[in-house]
């Protein structure tokens, strides 16, 4: 497990994602380079978003599949992780090959993609969108997690929602009632906390053509049946629920505050 200076750095590193001010590698790349338990052959998160054009890579799980449990079961986990995420990052490599070269800035990630996402074809706003809500999504989950966030995020939550189980109501309907597959989120929005939700492996940092959820992701909720099945079937509600207890908010907090 890591150290209290470690997990420091780990939170100010992923406080980055949300700031916008991020130059070179990107907000993404920064927001997770250096943190020790999101690594790629001992090599920083961010050289997965920075190698050749058309390389990116699978990220390490920061715990053991089975280190959810019991809220997120190990073999969810497992084929969640490795078989599904693993196909995003696959498909999205698969897909830039096809590209015109000039068409992508590869020094800024996926987040200069995402600016001009209505300009790139579905298999790159599917896949690119699934390989960075995945990555987030599991930055924002640990062992032992739960409770109730802490510092400005809480305060925000109780001013916005009126209190932290009004905020868990409003989040856990948003989940509920994305028809299909999608995700719920936690976004500051013109510098508001709003609930919402996206479909399919759409998020709202992408620039999308028409009405949509837009801001920066405090959270971040996978409510594809593929989360779930195995354990929950079809009760997405069980799901919601587990959630609860694996939620980083020290995570949370620090895109918040950033």
């Amino acid at each position: 497990m890591e150290n209290n200076n470690t997990r420091r750095n780990f939170l100010k590193k992923t406080a980055l994602l949300s700031t916008g001010t991020i130059i070179g590698s990107g907000l993404f790349n920064a927001a997770f380079a250096a943190q020790p338990v999101l690594q790629i052959d001992n090599q920083p998160y961010e050289a997965a978003f920075t190698d050749t054009p058309g390389t990116y890579s699978l990220p390490k799980l920061g715990y053991s599949y089975n280190e959810l449990e019991p809220h997120i079961d190990k073999a969810t986990m497992e084929i969640h992780y490795s078989k599904h995420h693993q196909a995003y990052v696959t498909n999205l490599n698969k897909a830039i090959d096809t590209l015109d070269k000039n068409l992508i800035d590869y020094s800024k990630s996926l987040e200069n993609i995402f600016e001009k996402m209505s300009k790139f074809p579905e298999a790159i706003r599917n896949n690119g969108g699934g390989h960075y809500n995945h990555s987030l999504f599991w930055s924002l989950m640990k062992p032992n997690g739960g409770g109730i966030p802490k510092g400005k995020l809480a305060a925000a939550i109780t001013t916005t929602f009126g209190s932290f189980d009004e905020f868990k109501k409003q989040f856990s309907d948003a989940s509920m009632k994305r028809f299909g597959s999608g995700w719920a989120w936690l976004v500051v929005q013109d510098g508001k906390l709003v609930i919402g939700s996206t479909a399919n492996q759409d998020n709202p940092l992408m620039r999308l053509r028409g009405k949509g959820l837009k801001g920066k992701p405090v959270l971040a909720l996978d409510v594809w049946e593929h989360a779930y099945y195995l354990k929950n079937q079809n009760r997405r509600a069980d799901y919601i629920n587990s959630f609860w207890n694996v939620v980083d908010w020290d995570a949370a907090e620090n895109l918040f505050n950033s």
